[in-house]
């Protein structure tokens, strides 16, 4: 029987299965997609997201350092700088590729396809897994990453793990674990297979990224604020930056753009990736534990990416939950969750109810500015 079987290969899921490899589990992942997996993602790591990766022994080479976080509201700004270290501004492809291959040297299992249906069996669970690799979307394979037998469907294998792992032979399989992890995204199905969705009251939110092949003129994550969205600049490379557009307003990403007219005359480099979108973005658990599954990334709950801590907190998460596992008490993530988040949660939800009121949104930057002790307190909070 495996010790952690990891439903999902994002970040979320492969820093659960590295945490529970280095506590010397054996952790298995189940995975549809080729990968590196491309997402709409603000790209961003707080400072303890970036240690955290260091932790695990994840290295990424590339990426762009940035020391705090800057709102900018038409003329007006407000910017306040980390205290303990920088944060990481890492495209989403190169941190997932990096995951995978610590995965990988760690001798971790990646099983192309997805779990379908899981049920209890005595200390542990079975979980019934069915599809080989989706390749159905090409661009998900880098081809940089792919060589000339990496990521052939017709081996069985991935452009970052290669042909000698199960293949598409394993449909219909069932595994048996100790401990099953949902690590499978913002709508995940396993969460809503056990009925732990609760309805999400207030306007949904979306959000729409796309990269500009320009080199970042500054090292701050940039919050650009206009009436009925956000705009979240991160430095990704030394010639790249991703600009992320937050909105209730369902409208392309041009037509949102356009409202930050000082942003956009900075981006006069043509776009380098195509647009990518997610949401809704707020996702309410009634738990993240149900037995013998737990929640993790994602799939454990979301409110806004307009602070920016997604990755961050999944990778916070990711060790609490392993450590729970541990020391036999996976009730106890519950509250580790909980503790790791409260922070981003009230900060995040308070935001995003300023912004249904016309006249509060416009008071956010003006009274970031007129109180930077406060404005700087709440950004270290997170970070």
């Amino acid at each position: 029987m495996i010790d952690v079987l990891v439903a999902g290969g994002g970040p979320a899921g492969l820093a659960t299965a590295i945490n529970a490899a280095l506590a010397g589990m054996e952790a298995v992942v189940v995975e549809p997609r080729p990968g590196p997996v491309d997402k709409a993602c603000g790209e961003g790591l707080m400072p303890t997201g970036a240690a955290a990766l260091a932790d695990l022994g994840v290295a990424v080479p590339d990426g762009r350092p940035f020391r705090g976080i800057r709102y900018v509201d038409g003329p007006q700004r407000v910017q306040a700088e980390f205290r303990d270290g920088p944060g990481l501004g890492v495209r989403r492809t190169a941190l997932h590729t990096a995951l995978a291959h610590r995965a990988r040297d760690l001798g971790i299992r990646v099983v192309p396809g997805r779990v379908d249906a899981v049920h209890a069996a005595g200390e542990g669970v079975r979980a019934h897994v069915t599809g080989g690799p989706d390749l159905s979307a090409p661009e998900l394979c880098a081809p940089e990453l792919c060589g000339p037998e990496l990521g052939r469907p017709e081996l069985g294998g991935s452009a970052l793990y290669g042909p000698e792992l199960p293949g598409p032979e394993l449909c219909g399989r069932e595994f048996g674990a100790r401990w099953l992890v949902a690590a499978d995204g913002l709508h995940s199905p396993i969460r809503a297979r056990l009925g732990l969705d609760l309805a999400s009251r207030g306007p949904r939110r979306y959000g729409l990224r796309r990269h500009y092949r320009i080199a970042p003129w500054t090292d701050f994550v940039e919050v650009h604020w206009a009436p009925g969205g956000e705009a979240y600049v991160t430095p990704v490379g030394d010639d790249l930056v991703g600009v992320a557009v937050l909105s209730s307003e369902r409208r392309t990403y041009d037509e949102h753009l356009a409202r930050f007219p000082d942003l956009l005359a900075r981006l006069d480099g043509p776009p380098a990736t195509p647009v990518r979108g997610a949401g809704p973005l707020r996702q309410r658990v009634r738990r993240r534990v149900a037995g013998r599954i737990l929640l993790v990334g994602d799939a454990a709950g979301y409110v806004d990416a307009l602070t920016g801590e997604g990755i961050s907190l999944a990778l916070l998460s990711a060790r609490a939950l392993v450590g729970c596992l541990m020391v036999g008490r996976p009730e106890e993530y519950e509250n580790a969750w909980r503790r790791l988040s409260w922070r981003s949660r009230l900060l995040t939800a308070a935001l995003v109810r300023a912004r249904r009121h016309p006249p509060a949104a416009r008071m956010i930057v003006p009274a970031a500015r007129r109180l930077p002790a406060v404005f700087g307190a709440a950004v270290r909070s997170l970070a």
